[in-house]
């Protein structure tokens, strides 16, 4: 079963090697047990459902928790110190369309906010029900997830948006196909999920972002139904897949959607290759990427991660002889990992393997063969499993992301860093923070910042750390000209910094289509655009 607070699979733990908790301690301090609140004692505070009686929506409280919060820091510091105050009034889980629709209706006719809800996995706040007096119901898709249509001529597929990656991958495979969308919360995210955030997976640079890959669907909206029929291209005015895609369940809900699909690889392999300091790696990962090569992944760690990433190896044997290799060929304590993956035919992913070592050698990186790039893959959908075990030992954990011009990046990324391990100082509280560049393009590469730090004694003490860290390091993306979001979305974490990105108009424009799609604004308030400063 999935854990009520906390990520993934109550069967699964992750253990931290006692080097990497020593280290953590080292770097933060030591911390008390971090606080997990008991399950039937939230459920005794969970008030009586506001809503009037309908046959496909359960009032069940157990249900109703499960469904009240995601996986944003705030989230979890609510759930695991008991504090959380406000959950949906109920939950469905439609099985057809038809029970979609329905139940928009009975949310318009009501007064009713309606959530859309896939597999609960965001990190911005997206499906917390807004605290605004207004009875709430969450619409859970996870019953709806069959592939209804494989055209294997055009490489296009059509399933329900309730689908979660393993079992779209697996209705695939047996095919023959894949999608290759592989963000790290790929075993519990969803198609619709996907779309309405922008997401993005880790191999993206060979199958694409989800926007390259959403070819049409479906979105049942209260103001009505809007298809969205697939053309190889289309110059028929501007193209209404871009008002679906992001829309954070704000204009209606996502039901099905047809993608472009992939045989699978006759070949996929992923690489390591280190570099001796952050600027090499950044130099080579840049060139690279502008030599338009047949790659699937381009991961280039900074020397903080990389030897935390060393730190949790299980094999410690074969981490001191490669440390031992490293020294030998001059690579110290600022060496950088980057994990290369490619992907494709036999003949093109030699060539693009070729080519790209070659790049790489000529900016100082050792090719150190595949054994850690093929354990990177084994364990890449365990990592944040390592939030569960850090937040036990007494450490948050958070992450942010973000994308810049490639003659902004170097300095930009610093400048995060640096504002991170300063954020605390009023409390006297230090702060460990590190960083890869995991998407790149010819114009410049996505930023994935990993932080920690000690819980507080309380909720309000912890949230109000996370608070300053999340606005110092958002005001330096700002300042650096980077996105507020890359892959996450808005939801309701990045609000305060929207306005940066879009303008006032384009804010404006955004609040005019929900209107449009959703004239009484049942749908998930307060995410995306902040309706209140319009």
């Amino acid at each position: 079963m999935r854990r009520w607070n906390g990520w993934g699979s109550d069967e699964i733990e992750v253990h931290l090697p006692p080097p990497a908790l020593t280290y953590v301690a080292e770097v933060l301090g030591p911390s008390r047990r971090g606080p997990s609140a008991d399950f039937n004692k939230i459920l005794q505070r969970i008030p009586d459902s506001r809503l009037r009686n309908h046959p496909l929506v359960s009032v069940d409280p157990g249900l109703r928790l499960r469904h009240a919060r995601g996986h944003s820091l705030p989230d979890w510091i609510a759930l695991r110190f008991g504090t959380i105050d406000c959950f949906p009034d109920g939950v469905a889980q439609p099985a057809s369309e038809e029970e979609v629709a329905n139940l928009i209706a009975y949310a318009n006719e009501t007064g009713t906010r309606l959530i859309p809800y896939g597999g609960g996995t965001s990190v911005v706040g997206h499906i917390n029900p807004p605290a605004d007096g207004q009875p709430v119901l969450t619409v859970c898709m996870e019953k709806l997830r069959r592939m209804s249509q494989l055209d294997k001529t055009s490489w296009l597929a059509t399933f329900d948006a309730g689908v979660m990656g393993p079992h779209l991958e697996a209705q695939l495979r047996a095919h023959g196909y894949t999608l290759g969308h592989f963000p790290q919360s790929f075993e519990y995210s969803t198609l619709g999920g996907w779309i309405a955030t922008r997401s993005v997976g880790q191999q993206s640079l060979y199958y694409g972002r989800i926007e390259d890959l959403f070819a049409g669907g479906r979105m049942i909206a209260p103001a009505g139904t809007l298809d969205l029929p697939f053309f190889p291209a289309s110059a028929a005015g501007p193209d209404l897949r871009q008002i679906v895609l992001g829309s954070e369940g704000r204009l209606g809900v996502i039901t099905q959607a047809t993608v472009r699909i992939n045989p699978l690889p006759e070949r996929e392999k992923f690489h390591a290759v280190f570099f001796p300091d952050w600027n090499h790696g950044i130099a080579a990962v840049q060139e690279i990427a502008q030599a338009r090569l047949a790659l699937s992944m381009l991961r280039l760690s900074n020397a903080i991660e990389t030897s935390t990433t060393l730190l949790l190896a299980e094999n410690e044997r074969l981490v001191r002889l490669l440390h031992r290799l490293l020294r030998a060929r001059g690579l110290g304590t600022k060496k950088c990992m980057l994990i290369l993956g490619v992907t494709g035919g036999n003949d093109a992913v030699r060539k693009a393997r070729r080519s790209a070592l070659e790049i790489a050698r000529s900016h100082g990186g050792i090719h150190v063969g595949r054994m850690i790039g093929s354990e990177w893959r084994k364990s890449r959908f365990r990592t944040p499993y390592l939030r569960n075990t850090l937040w036990d030992h007494g450490y948050a954990v958070d992450t942010l992301e973000t994308s810049f011009l490639w003659k902004e990046l170097p300095v930009a990324i610093d400048a995060i860093i640096k504002a991170l391990h300063e954020g605390l100082s009023s409390v006297n509280e230090r702060v460990l923070a590190f960083a890869h560049i995991s998407h790149v393009y010819l114009t410049g590469a996505s930023t994935y910042v990993t932080y920690l730090y000690r819980l507080a004694p309380t909720a309000e003490e912890t949230l109000a750390r996370w608070q300053m860290l999340k606005a110092a390091a958002s005001q330096v993306i700002v300042a650096h000209g980077g996105t507020i979001s890359h892959q996450h979305g808005i939801g309701v974490d990045h609000l305060p910094w929207v306005e940066a990105e879009k303008g006032e108009l384009g804010l404006h424009t955004l609040a005019k289509l929900t209107k449009v799609f959703d004239p009484e604004g049942i749908m998930n308030p307060g995410k995306l655009v902040d309706m209140r400063k319009l």
